[in-house]
């Protein structure tokens, strides 16, 4: 076990000043029973890469990429088992398993008491934000963990270094993970060790008995998302789980940047890393800045602006291809230190697989499943079982992605133009539709969601609720989420339009009435020409829906274009089918504000006021 003139030894070589996280470090060393401390930055990456790959906790995946497999009850995020604890019942929400943090933490600290006995305990500082950003002092943190292959993803996904946290003092979150016994951890049962929690008001995570993912990569989710949203509430700025992107005119010279929230499976990450489509490739340019999570706040001119607060893309390998995000596969080459997990990996030749990324290889020779077990041994009847694992990843750095922003680490971040919210539905949901009133836009992403599945719960056409694509991530109430949004949102002179986009209507056939994917950046280009009042759609109860002649439709299929009417169509009966249902889910949140009220009230009443 580390004494405490180890640990301060072991950091004083590291260059790490910061009293404060000293402490925090001696504390949880002390607690953990950890044999020694390694203090790393991203310049140690090489080197704990070679010690994975000497170890077996890597294999090689061609020049410069990386295979990793997790533990096979261990492939994803655990919602059931992640709370947000603090010590006021009034931050307890509907979604967010609020719970008391003097009943959950004396459970989680239990569990890793001495559990380091024997083991390092790596050191992560980091900060989620550029590096001089105003918001500098809420993004940055220090993880404690056991495990290095999450050491070398958050190295992927986080700026890594003691030169982001010695200036801070006090200020950063104290993020602590440990692995534990993954097979012994009793998942799904009433005796669940697993505990991933946020304690939001003493700016503390402490998660227990997981490598994956979100549950350990305490940057990426529970700080960048949950802490985030939560200090964001308490001190005047949004953290939203959005995508970021800029579109360039280049005829005009003029730049929009759209940031908005999709549920899962809603195209998200595709269209955060889009492309401009091949026929406005010559006038439009498309530049990524962030898939996943967006810091929104207004400077003091009274700019409404964001950021990515991350360094990386953790993206679903799933269906990932040269057609659905060819810009994701440029990001994924030899040499970018890539990292995939639980993908198929041929063990003779390196290469990787998964669901969507082409024909399955025809020669089984060499291939293992995500479990790690070899293809060419199944039975007749597994012969069909996924090769990857449906959450499958990779891991790779920001400044890897072909089209990234040349100003995506500016620490002023970008002015947001529009918020856009994607939900997924077969009917109703129109292609897009623009909202100018910013109580109504509010609204809109809290009625946010996905069609349900036969599965979920047999009503066809019934939405997920997931407002603004924060369920999951909720740290407070919703009424003080929707009030927050209001007065954030609310402070900028130049006031954002909203929108929410549809691509997924079908048309009776079962189609795809929309060609999606690069096709996607249209309807973005018109609502940017709406907001700068160079169209005017037409006004329908519940948004601006673009008229025909206002879209640009060169280099469209006929079949697009033979569809076009039906996706700029509103469905009074299904519209108005909807509204209860909304009702339905915003009863349920707490001191929801009355403008959100009044706005839905206005959508119904223009709905029954409708003609036809």
């Amino acid at each position: 076990m580390t004494t405490t003139a180890d640990v301060d030894q072991a950091l004083e070589a590291a260059g790490l000043t910061n009293e404060s996280v000293a402490q925090f470090v001696r504390q949880w060393a002390e607690h953990t029973g950890a044999e020694r401390i390694e203090v790393v930055s991203a310049a140690d990456d090489a080197r704990l890469v070679q010690e994975a790959l000497e170890a077996g906790e890597l294999k090689p995946a061609g020049e410069g990429m990386y295979y990793s497999r997790s533990f096979s009850k261990d492939t994803a995020r655990s919602e059931e088992r992640t709370i947000v604890a603090t010590s006021d019942e009034a931050d307890r929400g509907q979604y967010n398993n609020w719970k008391p943090a003097s009943e959950v933490r004396p459970v989680v600290e239990g569990h890793m008491k001495d559990a380091l006995a024997g083991k390092t305990m790596y050191v992560i500082p980091y900060l989620m934000a550029p590096k001089g950003s105003a918001l500098a002092k809420f993004a940055a943190g220090v993880e404690l963990t056991d495990n290095r292959n999450v050491v070398m993803q958050m190295i992927r996904m986080a700026r890594v270094g003691v030169e982001y946290i010695n200036d801070m003092g006090d200020d950063f979150v104290r993020a602590v993970h440990v692995t534990g016994d993954l097979e012994n951890l009793k998942q799904g049962t009433p005796d669940d060790m697993r505990n991933f929690v946020t304690v939001a008001d003493e700016r503390t995570i402490l998660h227990f008995g997981s490598s994956y993912g979100g549950n350990a990569l305490l940057g990426k989710i529970a700080h960048g998302l949950r802490q985030g949203s939560y200090d964001g509430w308490k001190n005047g700025f949004l953290v939203e789980q959005f995508m970021l992107l800029g579109i360039t005119d280049k005829q005009t010279g003029k730049k929009y940047n759209i940031a908005g929230g999709f549920p899962s499976a809603s195209g998200k990450t595709n269209l955060a890393m889009t492309l401009a489509p091949d026929a406005l490739g010559d006038r439009y340019y498309v530049e990524f800045y962030g898939d996943d999570i967006a810091w929104i706040w207004v400077d003091e001119d009274g700019v409404l602006r964001g950021f990515n607060p991350e360094n990386g893309v953790f993206g679903v390998a799933k269906d990932t291809n040269e057609k659905t995000n060819p810009t994701a596969i440029e990001s994924i080459q030899p040499g970018s230190g890539a990292i995939f997990t639980n993908v198929a990996y041929n063990e003779k030749t390196g290469d990787v697989w998964w669901e969507g990324r082409g024909e399955r290889p025809s020669d089984l020779d060499g291939w293992l499943d995500w479990k790690g077990e070899r293809i060419a041994d199944r039975s007749e009847d597994e012969m069909d079982a996924p090769w990857a694992h449906p959450n499958s990843r990779f891991t790779t750095v920001l400044s890897q992605v072909p089209n990234v922003a040349d100003d995506y680490e500016d620490p002023r971040g970008v002015e947001i133009h529009g918020i856009i919210f994607g939900g997924r539905t077969r009917d109703r949901e129109p292609l897009i539709r623009a909202i100018d009133d910013l109580a109504e836009g509010v609204y809109d992403g809290l009625t946010l969601g996905a069609e349900a599945t036969a599965a979920a719960d047999g009503k066809e056409g019934v939405l997920r609720y997931d407002p603004m694509s924060m369920r999951p991530f909720m740290s407070y109430g919703e009424g003080a989420y929707a009030q927050h949004w209001l007065d954030v949102v609310g402070q900028a002179k130049n006031q954002p339009v909203f929108a929410h986009v549809n691509w997924f209507q079908r048309g009776e056939d079962g189609r795809f009435l929309w060609p999606g994917y690069r096709e996607n950046l249209r309807p973005l280009v018109w609502l940017m020409q709406y907001r700068a009042g160079e169209v005017t759609g037409q006004r329908t109860p519940v948004g601006v829906i673009p008229t025909r002649d206002e879209l640009l439709l060169e280099g469209l299929d006929e079949q697009a274009l033979a569809d076009l009417d039906t996706v700029l169509t509103i469905d009074k009966a299904r519209w108005q089918e909807e509204m209860g249902y909304r009702e339905e889910h915003l009863q349920q949140f707490h001191d929801l504000p009355e403008q959100i009220w009044q706005a839905h009230r206005r959508v119904a009443k223009d709905l029954e006021d409708l003609q036809g």
